[in-house]
Parts: structure tokens; sequence; C-alpha cells
């Protein structure tokens, strides 16, 4: 049975209900499945627990998502540059579980490795850590954390083969391969599809964790923040 799906909403079009986790990959507004994002916004689905370091930008990326409210708790890293995530937040629309960006990153590894829990000296003697088993280890305080398995995961790649094997490019690799091992359905989007098998030794995400595959479209990429410096020109 062939992964590849000929367009978004195919991907997707049978795992989508109201109420279930979905972890999401990127950084901001960079390596985020847009495709796939903007087809769970188009669904209607509500009630959503979104597993993501941040939610992106106001109407960018899950942003989307926040401004149809269907999303009814979040599992962050921060808030970041989003108004509207931190005006749900303040307003108590949004439930928020803030997670060291770290313990996160673990939480989603465990959690496709099949470890149901961890113990970190991260955020030991604050909130993060407020009614979670503690222990001690080596004469340090440790903290419990509980690994994250998703219903649904999305990622996007860089490179795909038919078999679902995924690379990713620079930055845009970020959370997306923890993101891949830690969904029960996994579905990714890649900007190229390889002809060929791609070479073992350059797999990021072995195919057996990727349920569905599709081809991203082509669309201009976003930048979160601009920043450039001023062009000095020498003399000769």
């Amino acid at each position: 049975m062939t992964k590849l799906r000929a367009i978004a909403e195919q991907a997707l079009a049978d795992v989508l209900t109201d109420g279930m986790t979905i972890a999401v990959g990127g950084f901001g507004l960079c390596g985020v499945p847009y495709d796939l994002i903007e087809v769970v916004r188009d669904s209607g689905v509500t009630g959503l627990t979104v597993v993501s370091n941040n939610m992106g930008v106001d109407g960018k990326g899950l942003g989307l998502l926040l401004e149809n409210r269907q999303v009814a708790k979040v599992i962050a890293s921060y808030v970041g540059e989003n108004k509207l995530f931190a005006q749900q937040y303040l307003n108590k629309v949004l439930d928020v579980e803030f997670s060291p960006q770290g313990t996160l990153a673990e939480r989603m590894r465990a959690g496709g490795a099949g470890i149901p829990a961890f113990y970190t000296r991260a955020g030991v003697g604050t909130p993060v850590a407020e009614g979670k088993p503690h222990a001690e280890f080596d004469g340090h305080v440790h903290v419990q954390e509980r690994a994250i398995v998703a219903d649904l995961a999305l990622v996007h790649a860089h490179t795909a083969d038919h078999a679902g094997n995924l690379t990713y490019r620079a930055a845009a690799r970020n959370f997306n391969p923890l993101v891949a091992t830690c969904g029960r359905v996994t579905v990714a989007e890649a900007e190229h599809l390889a002809e060929e098998f791609i070479n073992p030794e350059s797999v990021t995400t072995p195919g057996i964790y990727v349920s569905r595959l599709v081809v991203a479209r082509k669309r201009t990429k976003e930048i979160e923040q601009r920043t450039v410096r001023p062009r000095v020109t020498v003399e000769a």
C-alpha cells in the first residue's frame, strides 16, 4: 500500500476528530507543515490539544487554528510572537501547559521510544514542577515528566521517498523528527519527492514512522522577523 497521497486533504481525510491531540513540527514559521495545518483548519474539528514548540504568529501556521477557535489546550515552550495566543491564555479561553524546551523535546522523543516517563532537573523549584513526582538522583532533586504520545503528528520535510523516509534542511529540521516519532498516525508533507530511495545513511526519519505522505505545494517561505544589516559601500 502506498503512503503517498495526491493532496493534503486526502492524507488527513479520515483521521481528524474533535478533541484529539495533535503534535506539530516547526519552530515559529520555520519548518512548519502549512498545507496540513490548513486542512485541519478547513475540517472544522474543535477541542484540539496542540503540542508544538510555539503557535507561530497571528494568522500564520498554527495561528490559523487559534483564530478559528479550534484549540482547547496547548503544550508548548513559550507564547512567542502570537498576540492572539497570549490573549486567549490570559483570558482563560485557552489552557496552556508550559514545558521547558528541552523537556518538551524529550517528552516527544520518549513517547516515540515507548518510555512512559523520565526525570529531569529542568524546572525543579518552579511552577513547571508543581504537582509532579520528585526524586533525588546523585544528590540532586529531579522532577518526573510524562511522555507525549499524540493521536496525530504533522511534520514538514525537505525531501521524502516513496517509502516515507524523510530528510530535513538546516534549521527547518527543528522539532520535526521528534514529532514524527510520537504520533500514533504521522502525516508528512515534503517539498521534494525523490524518485529513488534515499540513501539510508542520509535518512533522518525512517519511513516506519510515517503513515502518509504528500508533496507540499510551492509557496513563499515566511520570515518571522526580518533583520538585515545596512550595506556598507567601500570606496576603492
